[in-house]
């Protein structure tokens, strides 16, 4: 049973007691991601989540560490487009330990001079590790190609010249500015009480800020492509179709249509691009929600002498996907596999932490397990049929890294 609960300053705290377990998760959303930055500090909320582990008035980095480890815990932390995240995993008798620490970071990191500039090397590294993954960059600049000078076309790392200008005054002001109570969500589960509830907002329920929430800009969905020239092994080739954001009234048919094109082993794409074809040894979809559009991806890696072939390889499969739709034994298949999905992830509370995180955060409700298992049994094979045809048509995004950053000869261009 999920308990909700808003403090006095607007901060929501989430909890769902699970007493089967001896675990219990504890999240600190906030919602802001790299879509709430400008260009001058794109990078700064990934950096805000680096400097956080770094230090605060009262304990050393390596001191935070050892919260931790001495407890047997986990910490860590993520930064998306639209929200970031702090959490801990530990065994319930050191729930109270795990909540000082996180609450310690939230509000008293001192971004120490010192431990920011190692930290910038860290994050530059990571920066160069990324380049150096082209599988992984190649999402980087299909969002360029969608969304344009649009926040949802920043990377998330930001960039070494952005990097460069950060210091403890801009963390501090970018915090004032998105971490308001209005914007932060406490999601608890595990084998935890709702006297917790109470113990939450004694940390976090009394703190307020004169800022305003963040206004977000719609984006347009554009069909650029970009193209880059990298000594690598493979041609990464991705296409970007505009999908449907999040809670949509349709995003349950778009999950299974997802599912039937490139979303598992079984999939149309694996099966005539790998197993019938052994173009690739990757190649799958997947569909990114945000709070107003969304985005649909197909990715795939081959050698840059095949990437004619996978190119029309793609296309062949997503016209044969419009003009004859999906067999039964597809939705069948696809629903089973959402709902093992779905009953598999219930097992972890981790899992369900992040679940009614992101679901207070970005919906502000929460469907039980039922209604969910109603939606997904709801699909029809209209309903994705529907949905394949509005998507998957002419107008779409490209990206492509390879060594001679030739485009796909089928290509035509948008």
């Amino acid at each position: 049973m999920i308990k909700r609960y808003t403090c006095k300053n607007g901060v929501r705290i989430v909890l769902e007691n699970i007493p089967t377990v001896r675990s219990v998760a504890i999240g600190v959303w906030i919602g802001t991601g790299s879509r709430s930055e400008h260009p001058e500090i794109n990078g700064v909320s990934h950096f805000l989540e680096h400097m956080f582990f770094k230090g605060t008035k009262t304990r050393s980095a390596r001191e935070i560490a050892e919260s931790f480890d001495r407890i047997g815990g986990q910490v860590n932390a993520f930064t998306s487009k639209e929200y970031t995240c702090y959490y801990a995993k530990v065994l319930d008798e050191h729930a109270d330990q795990a909540l000082d620490v996180l609450a310690d970071m939230f509000f008293n990191s001192s971004f120490d001079e010192e431990e920011l500039a190692r930290e910038k090397n860290v994050v530059y590294e990571e920066i160069k590790m990324y380049e150096d993954t082209p599988d992984d960059i190649v999402h980087d600049l299909l969002g360029k190609a969608v969304y344009g000078n649009h926040p949802l076309g920043y990377p998330i790392l930001g960039t070494e010249d952005t990097l460069k200008t950060f210091n403890g005054d801009s963390l501090r002001q970018y915090m004032e500015q998105m971490y308001i109570p209005e914007n932060i969500v406490i999601s608890v589960a595990g084998n935890i009480d709702e006297s917790f509830i109470q113990q939450v907002e004694n940390y976090f329920g009394t703190y307020t800020s004169s800022h305003s929430a963040h206004q977000y800009v719609q984006p347009e969905f554009h069909t650029n492509h970009i193209a880059r020239k990298k000594e690598t092994e493979q041609a990464h080739l991705c296409l970007g179709f505009k999908g449907l954001p999040i809670g949509g009234e349709d995003v349950y048919s778009l999950i299974v249509l997802n599912n039937v094109l490139g979303g598992s082993m079984s999939s149309r794409l694996f099966q005539e691009v790998r197993e019938q074809r052994g173009l690739a040894y990757s190649v799958f979809s997947y569909h990114s929600s945000y709070r107003d559009s969304g985005l649909v991806t197909i990715y795939g890696g081959t050698g840059s002498h095949q990437l004619d072939v996978l190119y029309d390889t793609v296309q062949e499969t997503l016209y044969d996907l419009k003009d004859k739709g999906i067999t039964d034994k597809e939705l069948s298949n696809s629903k089973e596999q959402l709902k093992g999905n779905l009953m598999l992830s219930l097992e972890s509370t981790n899992s369900r932490m992040s679940r009614n995180g992101k679901n207070e955060l970005m919906l502000g409700y929460h469907r039980s397990l039922d209604e969910i298992l109603d939606l997904v049994n709801a699909v029809t094979k209209d309903s994705v049929n529907g949905l394949a045809r509005d998507i998957f048509k002419d107008e779409f995004a490209l990206s492509l890294i390879s060594p001679s950053g030739d485009l796909p000869k089928g290509f035509k261009g948008n």
